[in-house]
């Protein structure tokens, strides 16, 4: 009998080892995600400055200019490390690119050290985005193999621990690249 209890105990409290390691790797898993969130908030937030600045020495690029703030509020209003929201921060990269594309032919803008602290600003943020990213797909890896891995797969399923999604940019090239400063 004493020994079956034992055996109890030892399981009871294996459970609740496991059950705390899972609590741990999501919530690990949400706070990488709401890094990810403060560096896209600032991105979104230097962006409409950025804007305003080539506009006052490129008036006539204003296609440019309305795809940018587009893809910004697409950007903006996708919510969760889903496809979608990938998809709308490749849209944006893209479009960003697109505005350092035309201060290349205006060399006062390129001189402008207002606009030069913004690019700064700019890719200073998108290396934290995609350091921050690392750091999301890094603990969302560790969340799911512990869901999937044996034994830890039966408590995940009676806890109903469900797995995370990547935030992957996938294979667009715009994705993969910080947005590029020229000086």
């Amino acid at each position: 009998m004493i020994i079956i209890l034992i055996i109890l105990v030892v399981l009871v409290l294996w459970a609740i080892f496991i059950y705390n390691g899972f609590v741990s790797l999501r919530n690990r898993a949400q706070e990488a995600w709401a890094d990810i969130e403060v560096q896209l908030k600032r991105r979104y937030d230097l962006i409409p400055n950025l804007v305003n600045t080539v506009k006052g020495y490129a008036t006539h690029e204003s296609s440019a200019f309305e795809n940018v703030t587009k893809a910004r509020s697409m950007a903006m209003g996708a919510t969760g490390p889903t496809p979608e929201h990938a998809q709308a921060e490749n849209m944006l990269s893209g479009a960003l690119k697109s505005i350092f594309a035309i201060s290349e032919a205006y060399p006062d803008l390129k001189a402008n050290t207002n606009f030069l602290g913004l690019q700064n600003e700019l890719s200073d943020t998108e290396n934290k985005i995609q350091a921050a990213r690392r750091f999301y797909n890094g603990n969302v890896r560790d969340l799911n193999t512990a869901i999937e891995s044996f034994p830890s797969n039966i408590i995940a399923s009676i806890f109903k621990f469900a797995q995370k999604e990547f935030f992957d940019l996938g294979d667009n090239d715009v994705a993969q690249n910080p947005v590029e400063v020229k000086f």
